[in-house]
C-alpha cells in the first residue's frame, strides 16, 4: 500500500524520484496546487520563477544540455502551456530531452471552453515526441515515470504531461516506479555487424574521406570515441552548428563548419570527398544546399539512432541504424591506421583563400567600425576557447559559431533547427544555473535581446553571472543581409530603433558598458570578465555587415561564395 496524498504531491514525489533538483516555471490558477506542494520541498527542489513562460522552457532545454539532467518546466493552461509551445518545439527538433508539465481546466469543463482552456495534448502532438493528459490522480506516477524514460531514451526529445485541475487535487496512494522499459517502445536498435563491415570496408579504401560530425555525438557522449575514430584513420572533421564543441577547434583534423555560412573548405570539398562519414546528424538543408548537387560523387555512410532520418533527405549507400557510441564501439576495430597528408593539405589550401578573404577583414580589422567577428575573435582569446558561448539567432549566432574556438564539449548553446530568436538570454540563464566554474558569454543581437529581455529580471533574482554581449547594428542583421542580396537593398520593416540596454541593465541591478570605438573593446571584455556577477556590455558595431562565405538559396555547397 501507498502512501494517501493528493496528485499534486504525487507530482512532487515523482520528480524527487527522478532526481529532479531545479524546475523552471510560472505559477497560475489551475497549477497552483503543485506550487502549494512544492513549498514544503524548497530545500530539495529549487525553482526559478522566470518572467515569461517562453524563458522557462528555453532556459531548461539550456540546462539540460549542460547537466546532462533531464530538464523540467512548469506551466499553468491556457496561455501558460501555448507560451510554453516555442520552446518545446526547439528543443523537441534539437533533440533535447525535457519533461513539460501543464496543469489544465477541471475534467468536466474540458471542451467548454472553460476560462484558460487550451487543448495543450493537440496542440503540442506534432511537437513532441511523446503527450499525454492526466484526468485522474492514479494516474500521475506511472506517467511521470514514463515521461522520464521516453524523453531520455533513444534520440531525445520533449514530453508534455498535461493534468486537470481535479486530478490534482483529488486523492491516490502512492507509489512510485521508474520505467526500465515501456512495451513497444525500442529506443535502442540492435546493431547490424554487416553494415558496419560495410562502413570499414568503404572507410579503409577511401582517398579522400570525410566525417561530418553532427549532435548525435555530443547526444550519445561519444566525443573520446569520436576522436580515437578520427585520429586513427586520419579523416578531416567537418561540423555541423549543433556538433560544433564535441571535437576541439584547434585539432590539427578540424576543418570547419558546414552549411550556408560555414566554412570554405569543407563546404567545397563535400562535393569531392570519395566517402562521407555522417555521425549523428540529418542532412539538414542548411547543410545540404541543392540536393540534386550534393556529394553525387560519394559514398556516404550515415550512421543515426533514428531510422526515419536515415534516407529521408539524402540517399545513403551503407545505413548504420544504431547509438553513435555503439556503432562506433563496433567500427574502431575494424578501421585501419591511414594518413591522408595529401588530402588535409588541400582543405588548408582553400583555407588559406577564406582566411585571406573573409576571417582577417571580420576578426582582425585595421579600420572601419568594429565587426562582429572581431569580438566574438576577441572572447575566444581571452577565455582560451574555455567558455560557454550561448547565441541568439540570426547573424550572432553565425558569427559566434564561425568565429569562437571551442575546446570542451558543450560549449555550444543555441537554436539550431528552429531558429528562434529571443532563445539566448534565458537559454544563457539556465547555462549559468548548473555552470559556476567557467564563463557563460550570451552573444546577443539588439533584435533578439529585446523577444526575452524581461529574464534580465531572473537573472537579477537568482544572482546568475551571464555576461551578456549584445553586438548592436540598429537593424535585424540576417533579414537585412538578405535584403540586401537578394531585394536591392530594399529594407524592409528591418530597422531598428533600440533602448538604452546600459540603463535597462542598471534597473535590473546589472552591471554594464557601452562600446563604440576599437580602442576601447579589449578593456571592456576585460571589465566584463572581471566584475562579478552579471555584466552587460553593448557593442556598436558595423550596421550593413554580412555574413561570409555563404551557400545562396537553391545553390549547391560547391557553389558557396566568400563575397
Amino acid at each position: 500500500m501507498g502512501i494517501k496524498m493528493r496528485g499534486s504531491m504525487a507530482v512532487i514525489q515523482s520528480l524527487l524520484a527522478e532526481h529532479v533538483d531545479t524546475i523552471f516555471g510560472y505559477p497560475g490558477g489551475a497549477i497552483m496546487p503543485i506550487y502549494d506542494d512544492l513549498l514544503q520541498h524548497e530545500d530539495k527542489i529549487h525553482h526559478i520563477l522566470v518572467r515569461h513562460e517562453q524563458g522557462a522552457a528555453h532556459a531548461t532545454q539550456a540546462y539540460s544540455q549542460v547537466s546532462g539532467k533531464v530538464g523540467v518546466c512548469f506551466g499553468t493552461s491556457g496561455p501558460g502551456a501555448t507560451n510554453l509551445i516555442t520552446g518545446i518545439a526547439n528543443a523537441q527538433i534539437d533533440s533535447v530531452p525535457m519533461v513539460v508539465i501543464t496543469a489544465q481546466v477541471p475534467s468536466p469543463l474540458i471542451g467548454t471552453d472553460a476560462f484558460q482552456e487550451t487543448d495543450v495534448v493537440g496542440l503540442t502532438m506534432p511537437i513532441t515526441k511523446w503527450n499525454v493528459q492526466i484526468t485522474d490522480a492514479e494516474d500521475i506516477p506511472e506517467a511521470i515515470a514514463k515521461a522520464f524514460y521516453i524523453a531520455v531514451s533513444g534520440r531525445p526529445g520533449v514530453v508534455v504531461i498535461d493534468i486537470t485541475k481535479d486530478a490534482l487535487l483529488n486523492q491516490l496512494e502512492f507509489e512510485y516506479e521508474k520505467a526500465p522499459k515501456i512495451r513497444s517502445y525500442f529506443p535502442y536498435p540492435a546493431i547490424n555487424m554487416q553494415s558496419i563491415d560495410a562502413a570499414a570496408e568503404l572507410i579503409n579504401k577511401s582517398k579522400k574521406p570525410l566525417v561530418l560530425l553532427g549532435h548525435g555525438v555530443l547526444i550519445g557522449k561519444a566525443e573520446n570515441l569520436f576522436r580515437e575514430f578520427v585520429e586513427k584513420a586520419e579523416i578531416p572533421v567537418a561540423s555541423t552548428l549543433l556538433g560544433l564543441s564535441a571535437f576541439p577547434s584547434s585539432h590539427k583534423l578540424f576543418v570547419g563548419m558546414l552549411g550556408m555560412h560555414g566554412n570554405y573548405a569543407p563546404n567545397i570539398k563535400t562535393n569531392e570527398a570519395d566517402v562521407i562519414i555522417a555521425i549523428g546528424m540529418r542532412f539538414d538543408d542548411r547543410v545540404t544546399g541543392r540536393i540534386a548537387d550534393y556529394a553525387r560523387q560519394a559514398k556516404i555512410i550515415h550512421i543515426e539512432i533514428d531510422k526515419s532520418e536515415i534516407n529521408k533527405n539524402i540517399e545513403v549507400n551503407v545505413a548504420v541504424h544504431a547509438d553513435v557510441k555503439t556503432a562506433l564501439t563496433a567500427l574502431l576495430p575494424k578501421i585501419q591506421a591511414n594518413a591522408h597528408s595529401s588530402w588535409l593539405n588541400e582543405f588548408k589550401e582553400l583555407e588559406a583563400i577564406e582566411i585571406e578573404k573573409v576571417i582577417k577583414k571580420e576578426c582582425t580589422p585595421e579600420s572601419g567600425k568594429i565587426r562582429q567577428g572581431e569580438v566574438v575573435h576577441l572572447l575566444s582569446e581571452k577565455t582560451k576557447g574555455h567558455a560557454i558561448l550561448v547565441t541568439d539567432v540570426g547573424q550572432n549566432q553565425m558569427m559566434g559559431a564561425r568565429y569562437f574556438k571551442f575546446e570542451n564539449p558543450n560549449s555550444l548553446i543555441t537554436s539550431g533547427g528552429l531558429g528562434t530568436m529571443g532563445f539566448g538570454l534565458p537559454a544563457a540563464m539556465g547555462v549559468s544555473v548548473v555552470v559556476k566554474d567557467r564563463p557563460v558569454i550570451a552573444f546577443l543581437g539588439d533584435g533578439g535581446i529585446q523577444m526575452t529581455i524581461q529574464e534580465l529580471g531572473t537573472i537579477m533574482q537568482e544572482n546568475l553571472a551571464v555576461k551578456i554581449v549584445v553586438v548592436n547594428n540598429n537593424f535585424l542583421g540576417m533579414v537585412r543581409q538578405w535584403q540586401d542580396m537578394f531585394m536591392s537593398k530594399r529594407y524592409a520593416a528591418t530597422h531598428m530603433v533600440t533602448p538604452d540596454f546600459i540603463k535597462i541593465a542598471e534597473g535590473y541591478n546589472i552591471k554594464g558598458r557601452k562600446v563604440e570605438k576599437r580602442e576601447e573593446l579589449s578593456a571592456a571584455i576585460d571589465e566584463m570578465f572581471a566584475t562579478e556577477g552579471s555584466f552587460l556590455l553593448e557593442v556598436m558595431v558595423e550596421k550593413e555587415g554580412n555574413v561570409f562565405p555563404m551557400i545562396t538559396p537553391g545553390a549547391s555547397v560547391s557553389e558557396i561564395v566568400l563575397e
